[in-house]
């Protein structure tokens, strides 16, 4: 396989479903090694001064929904910009992706299954027989995969992602790290394109 990056995300995460196509098909055209990092987005946000949708001022709120429409046209995607079930609890959504990736599965057309449900279906990604759906259309058999999403070890990786996400300055979903730095937002997707072709050492926030 070709460049490794760590690809952090949430699978509630508006603007990981907006790019999730374009991250696919540049992993494809650039060989990438992708490891996909479901994390605790409200964590996140609590460590980097980040606030949820219902906590910042209308202004912002008011901006986002903007940057959605022309975001959706850019990318060609379906997309209800105010879906029924957002925001909703992801973390059986997001420990399905980690369980299935720990195994060894590729979880991109999961994860394109489990957005859809949110961003096109108006489903509520926290319910089990959502999820169990989204698992079926990639083949699988839901209550093996559902089991090992509640699991410990699985559990453990969230939080390991989440706790690795912190420490790499990540602020939001969706951010790609590529040797060590990190690119915020699938309208940043063309930066780190840049970076990988030219060939540079990583920028750094350090001063020094």
């Amino acid at each position: 396989a070709g460049p490794a990056i760590n690809y952090y995300f949430s699978s509630i995460s508006s603007f990981a479903y907006l790019g999730h196509k374009a991250i696919q098909e540049m992993a494809t055209r650039l060989d990438l090694s992708v490891s996909y990092k479901p994390v605790k987005l409200g964590n996140l946000f609590g460590e980097s001064g980040g606030l949820a949708l219902g906590d910042r001022h209308p202004a912002r709120n008011r901006y986002r929904l903007l940057e959605l429409q022309r975001w959706r046209a850019h990318r060609g995607v379906k997309m209800n910009l105010q879906p029924k079930f957002f925001p909703t609890n992801p973390t059986l959504a997001d420990c399905t992706i980690v369980a299935y990736q720990q195994a060894g599965h590729d979880p991109a057309l999961l994860m394109q299954a489990i957005m859809e449900e949110v961003w096109i279906h108006d489903t509520d990604i926290a319910e089990k027989d959502v999820i169990a759906r989204c698992l079926k259309s990639v083949g699988e058999e839901p209550r093996k995969w559902l089991d090992l999403a509640q699991a410990a070890d699985v559990a453990e990786l969230y939080e390991q992602n989440t706790q690795d996400g912190i420490v790499q300055n990540i602020i939001g979903s969706p951010c790609i790290v590529y040797n060590g730095e990190p690119f915020w937002g699938q309208d940043r997707f063309d930066l780190f394109e840049e970076a990988l072709q030219s060939g540079r050492s990583p920028y750094s926030s350090d001063p020094a």
